[in-house]
């Protein structure tokens, strides 16, 4: 027996403990579909065919056995910013990496869980930008239109999540780069409290601004997986207490407060909210208004919130500059960065660190008035491929901070943010809405979320067929 590709995590983890499967008749099927895809969608930097194999054989021996973990025998993805025993951690930069000797916490977490990673996915040159492009590896695409991106910097396991390659995948969110692909990809995607999903070997990745998160076709299974990959390293410097974030996925929320929250932080640079999203995100409201919720228009306190942020991004910028191989081989756009947080990481970083106490006074105080914030993950559909890849480093800021003003803020607090897909635009295009809130809310974001899905269906919607077969896409 084999599964349809739009068996999910759960279903699938299902399958293989009932037997109705074998892990490596899974395995199998999913690298087929990442090699006849590769051409047009490019998602995948490594592809572990030989050792993914010989892992599902092993959990084909466990099952056998009578071992159940969770996710045994399981195909899985992860984001090339994550270390994989025995392949190199490139994070988007061209040179020779080495291989890395052990697992990063995430990744031996989601073994010890059972799952076989078949891979690791693209990602734009050290997470910096909304687009998955790059000399290193080429451009991945969107399922949903090839000729758009799929956002980044996850976008290589948001692409391989919304074409079927997998049922759910791992990225990481410094700026909203698990939030922005969801949100063009038509996935669900968890942004969780910092530390929920341990970084390390970092303990404390870009200054504590990133951290890992889940990628899936539903709430249920993002939220498997986020359960599966929680924990920490005894080292890691953020250990929040454990939760069972699946279990929320079938509570009924309740009634709440929501604040919709339409007005992008300030950000020096104009931007504009594009109509068609303003329109799905206020039509997102209005269901959660006919779900009993009572939703009215309110914008959270940011401040100079932006000012807190620019430090921690570019110190981590310089960090991972600093242990690249070659680095005369980054872009011109990541040293200009790396320049500026080693004039930042100073005093200013120190400062900017002292800032996320008052920020989070200040703006867990509105959380006294409301339970969530509904707001854009993005300002626009997303955007061609190449629309951003060959601009210059101001240029490049200013179309990043144009398209996607909304979703950075939470990485400053360190708190948890779930996009779920709000619709779609001229063209076909999927938008995503953001769920905000306060510290170790992954909970009740996750059941509202699961509430939407409920009564959205969205999971039952896929990409065009052109986009599942091995083609040649038009720029």
């Amino acid at each position: 027996m084999t599964l349809d590709r739009a068996a999910g995590l759960a279903e699938t983890a299902r399958a293989l403990a009932e037997g109705e499967v074998s892990s490596r008749t899974l395995v199998e099927e999913a690298l087929a579909r990442i090699e006849a895809t590769q051409a047009s969608l490019n998602a995948f930097r490594i592809v572990r065919a030989d050792a993914a194999l010989a892992e599902a054989d092993a959990a084909d021996r466990r099952l056998s056995a009578g071992d159940r973990p969770p996710l045994l025998g399981v195909p899985v993805a992860v984001k090339d910013d994550m270390d994989v025993a025995g392949e190199p951690t490139a994070f988007g930069c061209r040179g020779a990496f080495p291989a890395v000797a052990e697992d990063g916490e995430a990744v031996r977490r989601l073994r010890a869980a059972g799952a076989v990673i078949v891979g690791k996915t693209n990602t734009c040159e050290l997470g910096q930008w909304p687009f998955t492009e790059g000399p290193a590896f080429g451009e991945t695409r969107n399922p949903w239109d090839t000729g758009r991106t799929p956002g980044g910097s996850s976008g290589g396991s948001a692409a391989a999540v919304a074409a079927g390659l997998v049922p759910a995948a791992l990225g990481s969110d410094g700026a909203g780069s698990v939030r922005i692909p969801a949100a063009w990809t038509h996935l669900v995607g968890i942004k969780p409290q910092r530390g929920r999903l341990s970084t390390w070997p970092r303990g404390e990745s870009f200054q504590g601004i990133t951290v890992n998160g889940t990628l899936a076709r539903t709430v249920d299974d993002a939220a498997l997986l986020l359960d599966a990959a929680a924990g920490n390293h005894p080292d890691d410097p953020h250990q929040p207490p454990a939760l069972d974030v699946r279990a929320a996925a079938s509570r009924d929320p309740g009634r709440l407060r929501v604040a919709l929250s339409l007005k992008p932080p300030f950000t020096a640079l104009p931007v504009r909210l594009d109509p068609e999203v303003r329109a799905r995100v206020v039509e997102l409201a209005g269901k959660l208004a006919g779900l009993g919720h009572h939703v009215e228009e309110a914008d959270p306190p940011y401040g100079q919130i932006g000012l807190t942020f620019v430090p921690r991004a570019t110190a981590g910028i310089a960090e991972w500059v600093s242990d690249t191989p070659e680095p005369a081989l980054l872009d011109p756009r990541t040293h200009g960065a790396a320049r500026l947080g080693r004039l930042l990481g100073g005093a200013p970083l120190r400062v900017a660190r002292r800032a996320e106490a008052v920020l989070h006074r200040r703006i867990g105080r509105f959380f006294e008035s409301y339970d969530v914030i509904l707001a854009p993950t993005t300002a626009a559909p997303p955007p061609r491929i190449g629309a951003m890849a060959q601009l210059s480093g101001w240029a490049t800021d200013r179309a990043m901070i144009a398209a996607c003003p909304y979703a950075w803020p939470w990485n400053v607090l360190g708190w948890p943010g779930v996009n779920v897909p709000a619709g779609f635009v001229a063209g076909g295009l999927p938008v995503g809405a953001q769920l905000l809130g306060p510290a170790h809310s992954e909970p009740l974001l996750v059941s509202l979320a699961a509430q939407l899905e409920a009564h959205l269906r969205w999971h039952e919607r896929w990409p065009p067929p052109r986009s599942a077969v091995a083609d040649t896409p038009a720029a």
